[in-house]
């Protein structure tokens, strides 16, 4: 079974840590959502989760993917964070998937993989990701490689579901949106 994390930083974007987790499990895909302490996360709209576990304890863990939601101050956060670093490094090296969505893709541009890559990332950090990518686009969801970037709130749908598409193929996308019914 495939495994995905989800780091959960304060101020994190909730409909994209939400949607994004949701889907996933409901294609039968393993998320773990790991907040940077432990306890409970609030999100930048005031909406609290209770992560599955802290970071702390999954550093040696495995996954497939690594999520990174967006939001502020939720995305500073998770660029501060020398773990998160640290686990994105691991999975990249691994030919894992590195994605992330809306503000967070500037955190693979600091860390040097976009260079050369098509990528997006919320208007707002358009000029931040420019700098380092290869190519922005203003597409809603963005594949380059094992690179996967989205734009903002409104595209998580979208992007959950090419997360499932990459990790259990077109078929699990078609019998998960049975019940979700996107538009896609």
């Amino acid at each position: 079974m495939k495994k995905v994390l989800v780091p959960l930083a304060e101020g994190f974007e909730e409909i994209e840590a939400v949607t994004v987790i949701d889907v996933l499990r409901r294609a039968g895909i393993e998320v773990v959502s790991a907040g940077l302490t432990d306890g409970p996360v609030k999100g930048s709209r005031g909406v609290t989760l209770v992560p599955d576990t802290a970071v702390h304890r999954i550093l040696e863990n495995d996954f497939d993917m690594v999520v990174l939601p967006g939001g502020l101050p939720g995305t500073t956060n998770l660029r501060l964070d020398k773990r998160i670093h640290d686990i994105v490094r691991r999975i990249h090296e691994k030919g894992g998937y590195v994605t992330a969505i809306c503000a967070a893709p500037t955190i693979y541009a600091e860390m040097g993989f976009l260079e050369g890559r098509r990528a997006t990332s919320h208007p707002s950090t358009r000029a931040e990701v420019t700098k380092k990518a290869g190519e922005y686009s203003d597409e809603r969801v963005v594949v380059d490689g094992h690179f996967i970037t989205s734009r903002a709130p409104g595209t998580a749908m979208e992007f959950a579901m090419k997360l499932v598409e990459v990790l259990a193929g077109k078929a699990m996308v078609e019998k998960v949106n049975e019940g979700v019914m996107a538009r896609l």
